[in-house]
């Protein structure tokens, strides 16, 4: 068995950040990083943006061994024995810990059909044969219109391939945005050449002369090189759930990032954690979460004693189009929009009682901040006041 001061489960940004974050405190206690990836740990954003534009693979590490830990790669921990402080992997091999960060992650969700035909992405390994598909393939189907199947689409059709995008709702970001800005995005996406397949699932994949057939529950067939899915992450719970630990609709953390278990910590996509600002537990899936909160872990792993209250942002790119997010944005809650161009630029507010719970600046850039202190405002507020807030937004 391998002792170290600190292990992290899971090779992802939020592993890496967390690493960085003992550094910060502590130079030289061990450190061990256990991953199922063949790859160290890499900035996951890109593989849906900008490898597709003017990135490369090379541009995408984390550069984690300079932190000087040890890295233990394609193993993925089946136990944690909190008796003994020790996690076990698939390969028989045990590390010995003190304190212990689970940074596991989610799987993709998976459709009813298709089993092995179709590609699920998350990984950069998922990238790469999406790449060499596309480097002979001209057609493909896209499932999911949320934050991966839109940009997933985006980046194909910019790599001048044809696109059907399989839609369960109306419009694109249906679950996000507003219904007049979700079917404004996917006349859009139209303009740029997608097919938009919106209330028609999908009802079979079948392997054909080296190609994939896609019915449709209307009995239409698409033709395609792929089927790529991006439809949403279930939690990895299970190791936790195994071992004792409290989990709710993630790993469940407290203030500090620790779970049920003394000197057992969760961080990233996987942990439950509660945020002042909304006053609510939540689970939150971005780049953002993953690096800040890995950080804070870390550093309370290695003796801190800070409270992790810091409300994480997302951001996405669609074509030429972007937004920043923050917050509840759900538009089952009251919504107002204030467009300085009609669905150009602009910030959509989400309300509950009048007070600002969520906010989409739609090609409006380094106003978060300020949408977190207009959050921290009870209000009441109304389209006046927030028109008024918007305009005072510096020009960018």
């Amino acid at each position: 068995m391998k002792r170290f001061k600190y292990v992290i489960v899971g090779a992802g940004m939020t592993a890496d950040a967390a690493a960085a974050g003992i550094r910060k405190v502590d130079p030289n206690g061990s450190i061990a990083v256990i991953g199922d990836e063949a790859d160290p740990p890499y900035d996951r954003p890109p593989l849906t943006k900008a490898l597709w534009k003017n990135k490369t693979v090379d541009d995408i590490w984390r550069r984690t061994a300079s932190l000087r830990v040890e890295l233990a790669l394609q193993r993925r921990v089946v136990q944690i024995r909190r008796d003994t402080k020790q996690v076990l992997d698939d390969h028989g091999e045990s590390y010995g810990f003190e304190k212990l960060l689970l940074a596991t992650g989610g799987t993709p969700r998976r459709l009813p059909v298709g089993g092995g035909d179709i590609l699920y992405y998350r990984t950069l390994q998922d990238y790469r044969r999406l790449r060499e598909i596309a480097a002979t393939g001209s057609h493909f189907a896209v499932v999911g219109s949320g934050f991966i199947g839109s940009e997933l689409a985006a980046a194909l059709t910019l790599n001048g391939k044809c696109v059907w995008l399989l839609s369960p709702t109306p419009g694109i970001g249906s679950r996000l945005f507003p219904a007049d800005l979700a079917l404004t995005l996917s006349r859009y996406y139209e303009s740029k050449g997608v097919a938009i397949v919106s209330g028609n699932g999908l009802a079979a994949v079948q392997r054909v002369n080296g190609r994939y057939a896609v019915r449709l529950e209307d009995g239409t067939t698409l033709k395609v090189d792929a089927v790529v899915a991006g439809i949403g992450i279930e939690p990895n719970v299970k190791l936790a759930a195994d071992a004792g630990l409290a989990t709710g609709n993630g790993i469940v953390v407290n203030e500090f990032l620790e779970t049920s278990c003394p000197g057992i910590y969760a961080a990233g996509d996987v942990a439950e954690f509660h945020n002042p600002l909304l006053g609510k537990r939540l689970r939150v899936e971005h780049e953002d979460n993953a690096r800040a909160m890995g950080k804070a872990a870390g550093r309370n792993m290695a003796g801190e004693k800070t409270s992790y209250d810091y409300l994480p942002y997302f951001y996405s790119d669609l074509f030429d189009l972007g937004y920043e997010a923050i917050g509840e944005t759900d538009p089952r809650l009251e919504t107002i929009s204030v467009w300085t161009e009609p669905y150009k630029k602009g910030v959509i507010f989400y309300l509950d009682r009048h007070r600002v719970r969520g906010l989409v600046f739609w090609n409006v850039w380094d106003a978060v901040p300020a949408g977190r202190e207009l959050m921290a405002q009870a209000g009441p507020f109304d389209k006046g006041l927030l028109s008024d807030w918007v305009m005072r937004l510096p020009r960018g």
